[in-house]
């Protein structure tokens, strides 16, 4: 009885592919990208099994479409692409963590970067005269789609820009605002709403917003009730429980640093 030739490279190889494409399936968990992702892999499946029978035309059409899928996989990810580059490019292989630490990307884009005390406090004072607002902070999941929905800005986080955005009478205070790398990029952008039949009725379309973005990506939300004041943690489509500031603070901390 013959048995396949399985060597230890066989199984090491299958361990790195199965890992490669769990860390794209967490980079790209929650945003429209995967389902392109999932397409392809289908695509390709399919593809083999025909190349396996001998189906030459099938087998051809799909190989054509799968480049195509290729060009369509360079454009979705050009962002991620350039940065990966970059980063192979400049990386200091010379010390194992260094190159470690450049790769924490595929964890989070914006790590260390945004200044959450400043947003905290922010919500606080916007909480204070029952301001309603909503603020989306970026993560790993590109919020470009959302961007375009509103008014594109290029201003470093302070809470004098916060509690402005907001003001009730400024014309920016409608909708979501976005903020990436500590840097407010949009405002009035329109989110998509939760239709989450289990989400209470007293909640109204802010929260759904909040809800509704945080369900379909990992970004992460600060919202301040218009009608009780309340600050709100929306993380992962729900809402995360704290006892008080600090503990809220450290939260939002922790968040934004994975």
């Amino acid at each position: 009885m013959d048995f396949i030739d399985f060597s230890f490279l066989d199984v090491l190889d299958i361990i790195l592919v199965a890992a490669l494409l769990y860390y794209i399936y967490k980079l790209l968990k929650g945003t429209v990208a995967i389902n392109i992702v999932i397409g392809i892999a289908f695509i390709f499946i399919i593809w083999k099994m025909t190349q396996a029978l001998n189906m030459e035309m099938l087998s051809g059409i799909l190989g054509y479409l799968l480049s195509g899928g290729v060009i369509a996989l360079i454009i979705v990810f050009q962002q991620e692409i350039r940065k990966f580059l970059l980063m192979i490019g400049t990386t200091n292989f010379s010390t194992k963590r260094g190159f470690l630490t450049q790769l924490k990307f595929l964890q989070s884009e914006i790590s260390f970067e945004v200044d959450t005390e400043v947003i905290l406090n922010a919500c606080v004072n916007l909480s204070k005269t029952k301001t309603g607002a909503l603020i989306v902070i970026e993560r790993t999941n590109n919020l470009d789609f959302l961007v375009s929905t509103g008014d594109k800005m290029n201003a470093l986080v302070n809470e004098a820009i916060l509690e402005s955005i907001f003001y009730k009478n400024s014309p920016l205070h409608d909708g979501a605002t976005i903020i990436r790398d500590n840097y407010v990029v949009a405002t009035r952008v329109i989110l998509p709403i939760s239709d989450n039949s289990q989400i209470p009725s007293r909640f109204g379309l802010r929260h759904r917003a909040a809800i509704g973005v945080s369900e379909k990506t990992d970004a992460i939300c600060m919202l301040v009730s218009e009608e009780t004041g309340e600050i709100s943690y929306i993380k992962d489509g729900g809402f995360e429980l704290y006892n008080s500031l600090e503990e809220l603070s450290k939260k939002l901390q922790k968040d934004v640093m994975e």
